[in-house]
């Protein structure tokens, strides 16, 4: 079958309730597509909207993890989107033929995904629909994130396309406020993602019921069960990211932009981080992180479509958004104490010695001592008298002249009359 005069249909590969899919190829360019096919016009009240909707939302994005849109139009009655052919298989497949995959392709997933959320989401898109059948996996194992049928345009709340009382989406993957019918967000689908990660690393889904409305009240009020009580062999700082996507809370979760450069930097590995550049030593240079490809992310995020990037050996850190902050060595801890316990040291010597020199007998303030009086005039140096130049009281005593007249006592004690004896 001929479509539109150049896309020539070949065999189906997908069938939905809205359409089906088949592999094609462009007669004009003569490259692979993949067409979708509404089924019927009158199915759904809300079908045509809805696939319009689809091919506008998506022919808004151009990026390497979504699925692109080529063109839209109808034939024989019918819509048709044409899209990029993806070869490979979804992550619903993935999960049918493998159960569970190891942690460095989940967290590869992971980074492609939330890289590609979040490009959505900075085009005001919100796809409300994410689970692993929409997830799907190229020839090289590329993630692209298809069937936007559903999205909502957070300018245009009026292109939400349910009925009053309507939950659209898959219970097992619904965030707690959608399931409370508020409107869906930005972290509605990163919500969304935490359900495909947890279920791609346990094989089960964090809440599972026997009815959908029970698995609504689970993603309500339980708590997950940690997936490494599971058996998931993942590192603590993986496990406690992915319990972060699953806030209960919108505000308490990671931005998809957040979400794609923590896995993209390999800290789901609980790995050493670099270190803040105010702590990094002359030999630890900060490492340089080209941009998302493709994206218009912030040049700190690095590349998430092929390998993930080794981590570096700086700063150990198992916190979900934050690095630790880097504590001082012990060596330097020591050093600086030996340094204040000398420099104390020092002080107390040098004071000591000031005031010895300032004390000392032989110091300037000492009287100097006086010249020999027996040596000759000329050569002893003239001396200064104090102030007070008067004799003391033993040095007046012997210069008073000695009193020749004054009678002296007899042997009775009485004095004898002046002039020595009596006359004759």
């Amino acid at each position: 079958m001929l479509i539109a005069g150049r896309y020539r249909l070949r065999d189906v590969i997908g069938r939905g309730a809205m359409g089906e899919v088949w592999r094609a190829v462009d007669e004009v360019l003569g490259r692979p597509v993949a067409v979708k096919l509404m089924l019927t016009q009158h199915a759904d009240p809300t079908a045509v909207s809805r696939f319009r909707l689809e091919a506008q939302t998506a022919g808004r994005l151009n990026h390497p993890y979504v699925v692109g849109v080529r063109d839209f139009g109808e034939y024989d009655n019918r819509l048709f989107l044409v899209m990029d052919l993806i070869e490979g298989d979804s992550l619903a497949g993935a999960l049918t033929t493998q159960g569970t995959l190891p942690a460095e392709r989940v967290a590869r997933v992971a980074a492609e995904a939330a890289d590609g959320l979040a490009a959505a989401h900075r085009q005001g898109i919100v796809h409300r629909d994410i689970k692993p059948a929409n997830l799907l996996l190229d020839a090289e194992g590329t993630l692209k994130i298809g069937d936007f049928g559903i999205a909502r345009f957070l300018d245009d709340p009026g292109n939400a396309l349910t009925a009053t009382g309507q939950i659209v989406g898959t219970s097992l993957y619904l965030a707690p406020e959608r399931a409370l019918g508020r409107p869906a967000g930005a972290a509605s689908d990163v919500y969304s993602l935490g359900c495909v990660l947890y279920q791609l690393l346990t094989g089960r889904p964090p809440f599972q019921a026997d009815s959908a409305l029970a698995v609504l009240h689970q993603h309500l009020d339980a708590v997950p069960v940690p997936p490494r009580q599971l058996g998931a062999d993942l590192s603590p700082a993986f496990e406690n990211y992915l319990l972060g996507l699953l806030a209960k809370e919108p505000q308490d979760r990671p931005t998809a932009e957040e979400a794609a450069n923590w896995f993209a930097h390999g800290h789901w590995r609980g790995a050493p981080a670099p270190l803040p550049h105010e702590h990094a030593r002359h030999d630890e240079r900060p490492i340089p992180s080209p941009a998302l490809t493709g994206s218009t992310a912030p040049s700190r995020t690095a590349p998430v479509g092929g390998a993930l990037p080794p981590s570096t050996d700086t700063e150990w850190t198992t916190s979900v958004h934050r690095a630790v902050p880097r504590r001082p060595r012990a060596s330097r801890l020591r050093r600086s104490r030996l340094v204040v316990a000398l420099g104390t040291v020092a002080l107390f010597v040098v004071a000591l010695l000031l005031g010895m020199s300032w004390f000392s007998p032989d110091g300037d303030s000492e009287k100097k001592p006086q010249a020999d009086p027996s040596s000759p005039a000329s050569s002893s140096p003239s001396v200064t008298a104090p102030a007070d130049s008067s004799p003391q009281p033993a040095a007046r005593e012997a210069q008073k002249p000695v009193d020749d007249t004054k009678p002296s006592p007899d042997k009775h004690g009485k004095p004898e009359p002046h002039g020595g004896k009596g006359k004759n």
